[in-house]
């Protein structure tokens, strides 16, 4: 990674568009450099709002975004909407599809898909929350329930009003506090010979706490928010195996359900696995302090695919521009530098009007203070104008009329009836 001749133009290849891709190819919009890059995906997910486009309060076309059209106006831009199948390291070239996409420089960007611990089950009858296409999923699945709900109340009996969320963390408590309020302001008023009163949500956490990467007092707000909203949480509740019509514990017990949300945690995506680069017990890639994987200073690894950061998108987009500035050093024959995360806080949403946040310098904020920061957060780092005004909008709607506009069940398939949850590539949180 010498100096770059002069007249010569370096080309880097970016696999993923989440936030860390995202970043890296925004930091190189000003260098003569032509950037490639790859997803199997032509759009770009905002994924802190999977939970709302799952629970009808966002179309999917919200919290999405043209790659492309991201970068409509960066010169050397290219993209290749194919998967990666592998990478030549020695060659320095990656397989995208049936192409080879030669680089000098190559930042592994690809994200993490859901994990299932290996729990029987749950890669066959559970629905992920990882991807725009599993959104849409669950979405279609909780709504087909109450349809049949509605026309066969003896299914009720059978939990088809039942959703399970497994996993105490940010995700799983903000899917739960807005499911409850989907249930209680919104079908209840579109189902009204359906007694909604049977809608149940159960939050499942392993641990005796949830948010764990939160403070003990705001663990304890999103507990009594949750409680007290309806949901039913449950510690210690270890999940053992997933069937077509029930959730099976560890201490015995069986909850009747025909929706399980698996929020319980993430893997790195495959791809990581086949490059035959040192990783950690989780498969994530080892880095280097500048963020480069051991032996292949031109390869970079970023987001959930780097060992030993926070899987976080602000952690994402912080190594993304890193990145972006050590090719640049590169370029000019310096050396890189080491990644410093700058942590601005962590916030999650239990439902209206209620979130938690936590600052630097241990301030703590909960309530509506922290639910309209974490409004005002979302809406300025969402992608694209248009999408920041039709969440805008929706998010007015939602709150003054309490109702939801995009109930609407687009397709047929579910786990259930035997279709496995989409497993693709996901950019990182």
């Amino acid at each position: 990674m010498g100096h770059q001749p002069a007249g010569s133009r370096s080309s880097v290849v970016v696999v993923g568009s989440g936030f860390g891709g995202l970043a890296v190819t925004k930091g190189l919009r000003r260098l003569a450099v032509d950037v490639v890059a790859v997803d199997r995906n032509n759009f770009h997910t905002f994924q802190p709002l999977l939970y709302q486009v799952a629970t009808a309060g966002l179309d999917a076309e919200n919290v999405a975004a043209s790659v492309r059209g991201i970068f409509a106006d960066q010169a050397r831009f290219d993209f290749r909407c194919a998967e990666v199948s592998a990478v030549d390291l020695d060659r320095r070239c990656v397989m995208a599809g049936k192409v080879r996409i030669p680089y000098d420089r190559l930042v592994l960007a690809a994200g993490a898909t859901s994990s299932d611990y290996g729990v029987p089950g749950v890669g066959e009858h559970a629905f992920f929350l990882k991807t725009l296409a599993e959104a849409v999923r669950l979405r279609n699945h909780v709504l087909r329930q109450f349809e049949d709900a509605a026309a066969d109340p003896s299914l009720v009996d059978q939990g088809a009003l039942t959703v399970v969320v497994v996993g105490g963390g940010a995700t799983g408590v903000e899917l739960s506090g807005a499911l409850v309020e989907l249930f209680g302001h919104v079908l209840a008023k579109d189902f009204r010979r359906l007694d909604i009163s049977a809608a149940k949500v159960v939050l499942l956490e392993a641990t005796d706490h949830l948010l764990g990467a939160f403070s003990p007092p705001s663990r304890a707000l999103a507990l009594r928010t949750l409680t007290h909203r309806g949901v039913d949480v449950r510690f210690g509740a270890a999940v053992t195996r997933v069937e077509p019509g029930a959730v099976h514990l560890a201490d015995g017990s069986a909850i009747s359900t025909r929706t399980v949300a698996w929020v319980a945690g993430v893997r790195p995506v495959p791809l990581a696995e086949r490059l035959g680069l040192p990783t950690d017990r989780s498969g994530r890639l080892a880095v280097e302090p500048d963020m480069h994987v051991p032996g292949h200073p031109e390869v970079f690894a970023i987001g959930d695919l780097a060992a030993g950061w926070p899987q976080l998108a602000p952690v994402a987009i912080q190594q993304g521009r890193h990145v972006a500035r050590q090719i640049a050093r590169a370029l000019e024959g310096r050396e890189t530098r080491p990644f410093r995360y700058r942590d601005k806080g962590t916030m999650a949403t239990i439902g209206r009007n209620a979130a938690v946040a936590e600052l630097p310098l241990g301030v703590h904020l909960g309530g509506f203070v922290a639910w309209v920061m974490w409004l005002v957060l979302h809406l300025v780092t969402l992608v694209g104008f248009r999408n920041r005004a039709s969440v805008l909008l929706n998010w007015a709607w939602n709150y003054l009329t309490y109702d939801r506009g995009a109930r609407l069940i687009l397709q047929e398939t579910s786990p259930l009836e035997g279709t496995s949850p989409l497993e693709e590539p996901s950019p990182p949180r």
